[in-house]
């Protein structure tokens, strides 16, 4: 009981703060990329403006290089619930000379989407971008606010952000800058799959345990896929995995696993002892990785 308790307070703030941006901003949209984070956030939008509509359109940056079973479960979650959704192509960046497609066996486009993501904000002239980021899943998201301020270039600086006292937001903004929100920044990744069980709110097949082909590369089970090139002595094997959190394949690290049901999965992040971002092939880049990439405008 004391833990449906915690689950409604947290539910509660995110409701609170996803209205808040909808009296605040005239343009919102909510990020969506079709992992659990955002699939939640779609939940508490449209319990927040029940029976409407969710006023807001969903935006997916789409790599080019997506799980299928994601881009299916997105546009049958857009269907479910009769929402708009606006989709930014990597790969249209890339065509127009906006983005560079990286090269090597490292190549990955996770990167690339900072420039797909800043001019789709820039030409649907968004003034608030609803995310899924949670303090507990990296050191640099720990350092967010709820309202999270963004210059005219989209970028983000961590030493320069507003108080938010008594849950009081600031979303005062300059022509051409933007604000990045963050409704369950103070859920845990244990709060969201309990969430998840409480509410039966359905998920990609990919979150849990299915056969799939794979290689190990530096600590990583990686899923194989055209476009991923394999070094002379990594082969390829078919095993049990789960994805525990949703990118682009180049850089969403799979989890060994026998869980097949929400109630296993939520055992198996109770027992484990590797963080939920500990399989992000990406975040290895650097030990400040993620936080250079937010400050040129990720997500």
């Amino acid at each position: 009981m004391h833990q449906l308790h915690h689950l409604q307070e947290l539910e509660s703030e995110a409701i609170f703060v996803i209205r808040e941006v909808a009296a605040q901003f005239e343009r919102p949209a909510l990020l969506f990329s079709g992992g659990k984070d955002s699939i939640v956030l779609v939940h508490l939008s449209q319990k927040a403006f029940w029976p409407a509509r969710i006023p807001f359109p969903l935006v997916h940056i789409d790599t080019g290089h997506n799980f299928v079973e994601t881009l299916q479960f997105r546009d049958s979650l857009v269907e479910k619930f009769h929402a708009r959704l606006i989709v930014g192509s990597v790969q249209e960046s890339i065509d127009n000379g906006r983005a560079v497609e990286e090269q090597g066996i490292n190549a990955s486009r996770n990167v690339l989407q900072t420039v797909t993501l800043l001019d789709t904000i820039e030409k649907y002239k968004f003034d608030a971008a609803i995310g899924g980021g949670r303090r507990d899943e990296e050191k640099a998201r720990a350092k967010e606010r709820f309202f999270s301020h963004r210059d005219e270039f989209g970028q983000w600086d961590p030493k320069n952000q507003r108080p938010e006292l008594w849950n009081i937001f600031n979303g005062k903004k300059r022509m051409g800058e933007h604000f990045r929100v963050f409704p369950i920044s103070n859920w845990t990744e244990m709060d969201i799959w309990q969430y998840i069980h409480q509410e039966n709110i359905d998920l990609p097949s990919i979150y849990y345990t299915h056969e799939r082909e794979v290689f190990y590369r530096d600590g990583v089970w990686l899923a194989c896929a055209p476009f991923m090139k394999m070094k002379e002595t990594e082969k390829t094997e078919v095993r049990k995995v789960r994805c525990r959190t949703v990118g682009d394949i180049s850089c969403t690290g799979l989890s060994l696993s026998t869980a097949n049901s929400l109630e296993d999965i939520i055992r198996e992040i109770a027992a484990t002892r590797v963080t939920e971002r500990g399989g992000r092939y990406d975040d290895k880049r650097s030990d400040a990785a993620m936080e250079d990439r937010k400050k040129e405008g990720y997500f």
